[in-house]
């Protein structure tokens, strides 16, 4: 790997989730006309958790930090990351009718860094090291936001997202529904997995 030319493309990586996040926030916060108010509906949102999870990451690994670089880590906020994108194009796309900086930081947000993050992994992340039972670690922060967005839709009666929405689905549904999101992330947990020993193999 080259490890300057990784680090540059790792920080072109942070600057686009950073580059979402300020735009998304900037759109709140005219909308909410309160920045604190903008970052409590914000921070609703698994996308907006998963994006500051790559901004932060690729941040530090643009940085330099050995930490930050760890095979486990980078494969798990890929997949998480990825998760984003694969529930908005199932679930999500064309909810909202979005337009100019909401828009555009949808755009960047759902679409533009499950892209790239998953093509810097491909081509620069290590992979050796990798095993099978990280696929049920990395589906971890899921399931502690899955409680965290019932948590506050029970609190405010709004749920992030319409399969989470207890008041409409009923409890057992929204179960359900998690469940099913869960099973096919761990399954992609572990094709990550086997996807890393092939490419290492190769290598």
């Amino acid at each position: 790997m080259n490890s300057g030319l990784a680090r540059a493309a790792a920080g072109l990586v942070a600057l686009a989730a950073w580059a979402g996040l300020a735009i998304q926030l900037d759109a709140s916060t005219r909308l909410s006309r309160s920045l604190p108010d903008a970052l409590w509906v914000m921070l609703r949102y698994f996308t907006i958790l998963a994006n500051l999870s790559v901004a932060g990451l690729f941040s530090a690994v643009a940085m330099s930090s050995r930490a930050a670089t760890r095979p486990a880590l980078l494969a798990g906020i890929t997949l998480i990351i990825l998760l984003v994108g694969v529930v908005y194009g199932l679930l999500l796309r064309g909810l909202l009718d979005l337009s100019g900086g909401a828009r555009l930081a949808d755009t960047i947000l759902h679409k533009v860094t499950p892209v790239i993050v998953a093509l810097w992994w491909l081509l620069f992340a290590p992979k050796r090291g990798l095993r099978y039972g990280h696929a049920i670690v990395w589906a971890l922060p899921p399931l502690a936001y899955l409680g965290y967005a019932l948590w506050r839709g029970g609190r405010d009666g709004i749920y992030a997202y319409p399969f989470i929405n207890v008041a409409k689905l009923g409890m057992t549904q929204v179960l359900i529904n998690a469940a099913l999101i869960a099973a096919g992330f761990i399954a992609a947990g572990l094709a990550l997995v086997w996807l890393s020993r092939q490419v290492a193999k190769a290598g």
